[in-house]
């Protein structure tokens, strides 16, 4: 009689029982007490420097417990120190600047007034940004327009904020130091006021609603929703809007710089992403009939559909196309600064222990940030391109990856542990 064929699932199953065994060997007892307690000496370096050091924000770059691997617990409590030292540091150093409501990064400085309303506890307070029009004006013409965002909305929770841009130009709102000043103005509204990371969203009308055109994708991964109100999108891209809600209100007789007809387009681009990917690109979009640039408050409707939206900072799929302002990270995913050019487009989900790269358009490497919350740490991390396996090893959480992500954005919720870097097939 001959010999039945081995099944291809017959051969794995031992293939998988080895390579567990090798797994088993390497967390044998010596070895994984050994890891524990460098990991144990790595936090308690940490938790002196910051005892005998209030000015220290995390260990210094060249010390060695920097790159010690660490276990789930030491992690999760290194994270928790150097973010309670961040907080301490910016409420107080910030204090006089949250006071004066005057943020100045470099050259530029983002005067902003504010409203509150109801009654969220402490960390559960929502916080709207809500951008006047003008531009290419006056100073005195763009200051009326701010005073008169002030009052133009009403949210029934949060901090309603409304920022003077630092400028008097057409682009008030999507000039390259916005970025980072909206950036310092979310952190310190968190730190100082009591707002949820998970609840900030941005809404903006004429050229306030050029700016959120630009900024809903280009700063993605800081909002829970956005709402454009009369504005033009220029350049700007819907793709990366794939994680946010995301409104868009304009009058139906509009027609200056062909607002109402581009509305319409993009109701269109965002019905088609949306088509292609279910689960994501959650969008309103309503043209007000008899309507022009003035929309008679109508579109105040879009501040409870926004606030229906809490951010995912850790979204199952990231779509990543690089504006013309350059972003180092969108959400779990990063790009070297050599790289960061516009138009460049990374997209990937995460399934499990998996991150597959779907796409990576005019991009050689990329940056998966990882944390417990994504994937089992102690396991080893897939990452695939195109179904071509690129990493398969236990990506180890270091007390640098934990400092450098929560500097970089003083974002609880965005900060990482780990991070690998793979190379792109050309």
């Amino acid at each position: 009689m001959g010999t039945q064929p081995t099944s291809p699932r017959a051969l794995l199953i031992p293939l998988l029982v080895l390579a567990n065994l090798i797994w088993l060997v390497a967390m044998a007892p010596g070895a994984a007490a050994t890891e524990t307690a460098s990991s144990r000496q790595a936090l308690d370096r940490l938790h002196a420097l910051l005892a005998a050091d209030k000015d220290a924000p995390g260990l210094p770059v060249d010390d060695a417990a920097r790159t010690v691997p660490l276990t789930q617990p030491d992690a999760a409590a290194a994270q928790r120190l150097l973010r309670e030292r961040q907080v301490e540091l910016i409420r107080r150093r910030r204090a006089a600047e949250w006071r004066d409501k005057a943020i100045t990064l470099g050259q530029w400085t983002l005067r902003f007034d504010s409203r509150d309303f109801g009654n969220a506890p402490a960390g559960r307070r929502s916080l709207f940004i809500s951008l006047h029009g003008g531009g290419n004006a006056a100073p005195a013409v763009n200051d009326q327009q701010w005073r008169n965002q002030v009052q133009l909305y009403q949210p029934e929770e949060g901090l309603y904020v409304a920022p003077r841009a630092p400028t008097n130009e057409w682009n008030l709102w999507h000039q390259e130091h916005i970025d980072g000043l909206f950036d310092r103005l979310i952190s310190d509204a968190v730190a100082m006021a009591g707002v949820d990371p998970n609840r900030v969203y941005v809404m903006g009308y004429s050229a306030g609603g050029d700016g959120v055109y630009q900024l809903a994708p280009r700063m993605a991964d800081r909002w829970a929703a956005a709402s454009m109100m009369a504005g033009h999108p220029n350049d700007a891209s819907p793709l990366n809007l794939r994680n946010i809600g995301f409104a868009l209100h304009v009058g139906e007789l509009d027609g200056a710089y062909d607002r109402n007809k581009v509305g319409r387009e993009w109701g269109v681009q965002l019905d088609q992403l949306q088509q292609a990917d279910p689960r994501g690109y959650a969008h309103h979009v309503e043209i007000h009939p008899g309507r022009g640039h003035w929309m008679n408050r109508e579109d105040a409707s879009a501040v409870p559909w926004m606030a229906q939206f809490t951010r995912d900072p850790l979204p199952a799929r990231v779509v990543w196309r690089q504006d013309d302002v350059a972003q180092p990270r969108l959400y779990w995913l990063a790009a070297p600064a050599d790289q960061r050019r516009p138009g460049a487009t990374i997209i990937a989900a995460r399934d499990g222990q998996t991150i597959d790269i779907e796409q990576a358009d005019d991009v050689a490497q990329v940056t998966v940030m990882l944390n417990d919350d994504m994937v089992n740490l102690d396991r080893p991390v897939t990452i695939a391109y195109r179904g071509r396996r690129l990493f398969r090893e236990i990506a180890p959480r270091t007390l640098a990856t934990i400092q450098q992500t929560l500097a970089q954005r003083e974002d609880p919720e965005l900060t990482f542990s780990a991070a690998v870097t793979v190379e792109i097939p050309q």
